[in-house]
């Protein structure tokens, strides 16, 4: 039993992953014209749609808002009943259907082209009444959909979405839309922050463990116990790091049966240590620690120490 549920699975993955291949064979000086009419326009790009491509549309305006592409969505069914309002003179209109001749769609065409709207239809049925009417035509037609009776929407849903994609990613790329205007529309979650937090945003809340050159090992176990950071910095009489004394280092420096007697902090340090300046973003500091399997970096300014930032601190903030 379980084998067979593997089996459609697999199946399902194929058949959709086929229908993509089929659908890129497709793409046509429509689809370039309609990336161009879309960032050559002055205003929005009004989505809309019935059933099961209405969904679709939904999730393509969040792509296009997100990436810097003013959209609203307006069901197809609504618009007949008041909504057809939002529509303003200069915005493109996109309509989605698979059949291209559902009642909703029939009714919402003409008066879209009354208007005086650009119309693009992203349709599986280039002969169908949307296709016909369209200005600019993106087929999205399937051989067979993914479901088992090849009915239910799911291949040429797909497809729809990843059209949607593809004009979003064309758009970004016209635009050289980048990572800090990404960050603008994103400012909110794990996302947003990854590309706006800054470590100088994360460390000020920690204390600032610092031991001088020349302190002894007890001043260096007491500071590290107090500060709670597993970590103190050694620094000279300005201020500069010179090095760095963990936890970890202390354990290692008792196994060897060091003399501690006169044991200074230079003695102990690790010197070069990894450090990260408070401007750079948070996610680097991730990076760094991950790659050289530690949990805290010193904070610097040039050579002048300012903190230490810990993985705990990433950890709350949500980018781990």
């Amino acid at each position: 039993m379980s084998d067979n549920i593997l089996q459609r699975a697999r199946k399902t993955f194929q058949l959709e992953a086929d229908a993509l291949s089929e659908v890129q064979l497709l793409l046509n000086d429509d689809f370039k014209q309609a990336v161009l009419l879309i960032q050559n326009g002055t205003g929005r790009v009004v989505f809309s749609g019935i059933g099961k491509s209405a969904l679709v549309a939904q999730k393509i305006v969040a792509t296009f808002n997100s990436t810097g592409t003013p959209s609203i969505f307006m069901h197809a069914a609504d618009a007949l009943h008041g909504d057809l309002g939002m529509v303003q003179e200069a915005d493109v209109v996109i309509i989605l259907s698979k059949s291209g001749y559902s009642p909703e769609i029939k009714a919402l065409v003409p008066l879209v082209k009354n208007f005086g709207n650009k119309l693009i239809a992203i349709v599986g049925n280039t002969n169908s009444y949307l296709a016909q009417q369209a200005d600019l035509i993106l087929n999205t037609t399937v051989s067979q959909e993914a479901c088992p009776n090849n009915l239910a929407p799911t291949s040429s849903t797909t497809a729809q979405m990843v059209m949607g994609d593809a004009l979003a990613a064309c758009l970004m790329d016209l635009k050289g839309f980048r990572d800090d205007d990404f960050a603008k529309f994103h400012p909110g979650g794990t996302l947003g922050k990854k590309l706006y937090l800054t470590v100088a945003d994360v460390f000020p809340g920690n204390d600032r463990p610092l031991v001088y050159e020349n302190q002894s090992l007890k001043e260096v176990i007491v500071e590290i116990t107090q500060k709670r950071l597993g970590v103190t910095a050694v620094v000279n009489e300005q201020k500069e790091l010179e090095g760095i004394i963990t936890d970890g280092d202390l354990r290692r420096m008792l196994e060897k049966n060091t003399d501690i007697e006169g044991t200074v902090a230079r003695d102990i340090m690790t010197r070069s240590p990894k450090t990260i300046e408070a401007g750079e973003l948070a996610v680097s500091a991730l990076d760094i620690m991950r790659k050289n399997a530690i949990t805290q970096l010193a904070v610097v300014e040039g050579k002048n120490y300012l903190g230490i930032i810990h993985i705990h601190d990433l950890l709350k903030e949500g980018l781990i």
